[in-house]
């Protein structure tokens, strides 16, 4: 996709509320006519209570800085997205603790900005080790035994590891021990789980890259997985299937850098 073309942009803008909206609409078209620092936090909280949008919300905010240079050559939204950045990152557990969702939606989020968002065509370093937290404590065996966060940390890992690693391989090995732990745990991890986790090992194993022959595999594994789950409790078959188009690794694609 370019950035710009009209529909996209407009789809996301339309989980917002009215008044929202129109805000947006503004800050993308004529960022010099609105407040730039209460439009990233529009932002923010929109995607702390909608992980849908939390996962694209990164083309929206690349957007609204290229305009913001383009107009003015200042950075007034960029540094209110970073700033609303770290004060949800300063009480991540917290939020964790309130909302599991929130949680979530603000790990996809700052991955998402980290994936989009770059100084000189690179990552932007001050994001790095807050991503890496992020996903450490995803990794973490509370976490791993949450349906809801090992998906988290699998997609992200998938989207954005290879950048990670490029930033600061050590992190990423060591992030990798506790995943291959987490595999092991002997209680609390489901069979989906595991599934997921090996995958993703086997995953950065092969340079972050995922044969399709290996995708099918894991997908055909997964599907049987929850087939199973579903029939130990006796839920109607079809009730799975609007569920599956939103799995991780369902029709994944990978992200293309904005340089």
């Amino acid at each position: 996709m370019v950035m710009g073309e009209p529909g996209r942009e407009e789809y996301r803008i339309q989980s917002f509320d009215a008044e929202s909206q129109q805000l947006l609409k503004t800050a993308l078209k004529d960022p010099g006519a609105v407040d730039l620092e209460k439009v990233a936090n529009v932002i923010v909280d929109h995607s702390l209570q909608d992980c849908v949008f939390s996962k694209e919300a990164g083309r929206m905010c690349y957007a609204i800085i290229q305009a913001e240079s383009k107009q003015a050559g200042q950075s007034v939204f960029r540094r209110g997205l970073l700033n609303r950045l770290q004060q949800e990152y300063q009480a991540r557990e917290q939020l964790r603790a309130r909302s599991l969702q929130g949680w979530v939606c603000y790990v996809t989020f700052i991955c998402n900005i980290f994936d989009y968002l770059r100084v000189n065509n690179m990552p932007m370093m001050a994001l790095v080790n807050p991503v890496y937290d992020c996903l450490f404590r995803l990794a973490q065996p509370d976490s791993l035994s949450k349906e809801e966060e090992v998906d988290c940390l699998v997609l992200q890992l998938h989207r954005v590891g290879e950048q990670l690693e490029k930033m600061n391989r050590q992190r990423m090995d060591e992030l990798f021990v506790l995943i291959r732990d987490g595999f092991l745990l002997p209680t609390g991890l489901s069979s989906l789980a595991q599934l997921l986790l090996l995958e993703t090992i086997e995953f950065r194993a092969a340079g972050w890259k995922t044969t399709p022959a290996a995708h099918k595999a894991l997908v055909v594994k997964s599907l049987q997985q929850l087939l199973r789950q579903l029939l130990r409790h006796q839920h109607p078959p079809m009730l799975l299937l609007p569920a599956l188009s939103d799995h991780p690794l369902h029709g994944q694609e990978a992200a293309t850098p904005i340089s």
